[in-house]
């Protein structure tokens, strides 16, 4: 009889080194590792050499970055997704579809249970298994960090110490910040950020230089849009995935995009996180560019009301809910009309809109024009006041 399988969500890095090793410890099943590569920091090699090291027989690598931005932050954007005012959900928008493709490669290998190396305090244990509920409500899923005896980063390091594990040093020789990457953002956590009094470290960014580093000179650029979504920068037609890293590289060296944010987790405990996302920064202050001369005031108006619940929802990992389904429905109505460009004066960690330019007949020049023109009757406006002034007393 085969032996049971378990596919791990596999970084290759120390936490899930060690859940590797636990596993293997403490389940009679295969492994398999698995790597979603979004677009973070992978080295395939070291991911292939470190799960072997363990007798690991499957290390799957599947290259998600395309269907990450184009399926997953695309339509975040166009629904202007940010969490309490600041976060732009880099993490949690990347775990719906690694839960997707590991319940997937599940399947395919007729594993009876999943596992994850999100921690038992926070967020992404939930937004995995929301993800795995949702496409295998059947599958057995191991959250070691919930049922193990390894209780802090002390214990981890430990462990490692005694299965031989390599642990990788920040570049002040200590043992690292907690760091979560994809082609979307960057988020650093844990060791001197918890306490909110501490400044963060200009060492720990990763992607962004500082505004006081930035070049002197502004740096032009043009995003071009189609049906609500990117599709060029400058009038060169590229994919999503080539579109966002040339933005991320723009923004990164310009000091766009970084938020220090103490945030109210699902679970109702209160962290603190600096964030890193350039490209996505960009992306947001164009899209809302172009709608603004490309939609109606009552549906622009319409989804600024939803937006705070669709981006709780992606936060709280119900990305595969219904709610969720039916909110990107509305974000979504007249995404058609949204067609255009804009261009942006980038300088020292600030974005300026220069121009924006469609086909759309939403604007009209002629209307806002202070010049006497005909296309605006103002002999109506009293009538309008007058009839405001009656629902003063209802509303």
């Amino acid at each position: 009889m085969s032996k049971k399988k378990i596919v791990l969500a596999y970084s290759g890095g120390l936490d899930t080194s060690i859940i590797l090793k636990w596993l293997q410890e403490n389940y009679k099943a295969e492994v398999i590792c698995y790597t979603a590569n979004i677009g973070q920091d992978i080295n395939r090699k070291k991911i292939i050499k470190n799960a072997k090291k363990f007798g690991v027989k499957k290390i799957i690598i599947k290259d998600l970055k395309n269907t990450f931005v184009k399926d997953y932050i695309f339509p975040m954007i166009r629904g202007h997704a940010i969490y309490e005012g600041a976060y732009l959900l880099g993490t949690s928008i990347a775990r719906p579809l690694i839960a997707k493709d590991q319940i997937r490669i599940a399947k395919k290998f007729k594993a009876y249970a999943v596992s994850h190396g999100a921690t038992g305090k926070g967020n992404d244990q939930i937004r995995f298994e929301l993800g795995y509920h949702y496409f295998d409500p059947k599958i057995k899923i191991i959250a070691p960090w919930r049922i193990w005896n390894l209780k802090s980063r002390s214990d981890l390091i430990n462990y490692a110490k005694k299965h031989k594990i390599q642990i990788p040093r920040d570049k002040k020789g200590a043992p690292p910040f907690s760091i979560d990457d994809n082609l979307f953002h960057t988020s650093t956590e844990g060791k001197i950020l918890e306490n909110p009094k501490n400044s963060a470290p200009e060492f720990i960014f990763q992607r962004t230089v500082s505004p006081e580093r930035a070049p002197n000179r502004p740096t032009y650029i043009t995003i071009n849009f189609k049906n609500s979504d990117p599709i060029g920068i400058n009038g060169k037609k590229l994919s999503p995935e080539k579109i966002l890293t040339n933005l991320n590289l723009i923004a990164g060296k310009n000091g766009i995009g970084r938020v220090d944010l103490v945030e109210n987790r699902f679970l109702g405990i209160k962290s603190r996180g600096v964030y890193e996302t350039p490209g996505g920064t960009l992306l947001v202050h164009a899209h809302r560019a172009i709608e603004s001369v490309t939609l109606d005031r009552e549906t622009m108006h319409k989804k600024d009301l939803i937006m705070p619940r669709y981006a709780e929802l992606i936060y709280n990992g119900y990305w595969y809910s219904k709610e969720r389904f039916k909110l990107q429905k509305i974000v979504d109505k007249k995404k058609n009309k949204v067609n255009g460009s804009v261009k942006l004066k980038i300088y020292k960690g600030n974005i300026a809109i220069q121009s924006r330019i469609t086909k759309s007949n939403a604007y009209s020049v002629k209307k806002v024009s202070f010049e006497e023109n005909k296309t605006f009757q103002k002999s109506n406006v009293e009538r309008f006041i007058n009839y405001h002034k009656k629902k003063l007393y209802y509303l």
